[in-house]
């Protein structure tokens, strides 16, 4: 059976390897990780008595609870099957090769388009003036956009700063930024239910949670009650931000 062993073999075994370690990491993050570790002990003892023991009775009942369970992982995971889909497809390795040739006159945009949002967040903090703002990335956030009203204007310190100012009709909901505009404010965002999220942590929190969640997009937070800069980006938070790092989170090329 050994002698067997060819190169499809090794790419085979890795191939599975690599999807079953994506695997724990998406579900160690969402909290679900007992039910994972429980499938595999499962998946484990299905293939001994099907397979090593040929045990044909249990083997087949095992057969049977298995096709079924295929669609109860489905159900029970649907959350984290949709994250790892939208992750997959965010990637875009295919893009970044055509995105190398135009490296540098983006590199130089971005840079220009933090500079006012780090200054209106740390304004923002100062006077504890609520606000989420978030920066889509790969993945398009255009049912997001589609929740609040049309704005498409530069990135500006002062406009960012007016939208969020308390007696503002726009200030509550988040702020839509793409490719180095404001398309929208007064957004929705789906908000997070993971268990694993401070109760300090407020409305605000959550729902950048959620948007971090189901895309590559960075949400920031300013509390209202402390004036804390946070960042929510691929379901972690970065909390109780200075500038610079502010400014570090949001250079970096995911």
């Amino acid at each position: 059976m050994f002698l067997d062993f060819g190169i499809k073999d090794l790419i085979d075994i890795l191939l599975v390897a690599y999807l079953l370690y994506q695997s724990y990491r998406l579900m160690k993050g969402s909290g679900t990780i007992n039910i994972f570790i429980g499938i595999l002990v499962f998946i484990g003892f299905w293939v001994i008595v099907s397979q090593v023991l040929e045990m044909r009775l249990l083997g087949s009942i095992l057969d049977k609870l298995t096709s079924v369970g295929v669609l109860a992982i489905f159900i029970l995971f649907q959350d984290e099957i949709r994250k790892f889909l939208v992750n997959l497809g965010s990637q875009k390795r295919l893009g970044n090769l055509l995105n190398y040739f135009t490296k540098n006159k983006k590199d130089k945009a971005e840079k220009t388009d933090i500079m006012p949002i780090v200054m209106a967040c740390m304004s923002m903090s100062k006077g504890k003036t609520g606000a989420l703002i978030v920066i889509e990335k790969n993945v398009p956030l255009n049912e997001i956009i589609r929740t609040g009203e049309t704005i498409n204007a530069d990135v500006n310190q002062r406009l960012i700063e007016n939208i969020f100012f308390k007696n503002s009709p726009l200030h509550d909901g988040a702020m839509v930024i793409r490719g180095g505009r404001i398309v929208a404010a007064q957004c929705i965002l789906p908000v997070s239910h993971d268990l694993n999220i401070p109760r300090k942590l407020g409305l605000r929190h959550r729902s950048a949670m959620g948007v971090s969640e189901m895309s590559d997009a960075i949400a920031i937070i300013v509390s209202e009650e402390t004036g804390a800069i946070s960042v929510a980006q691929n379901g972690k938070f970065s909390l109780n931000l200075d500038a610079h790092k502010l400014e570090q989170l949001l250079s970096v090329k995911k």
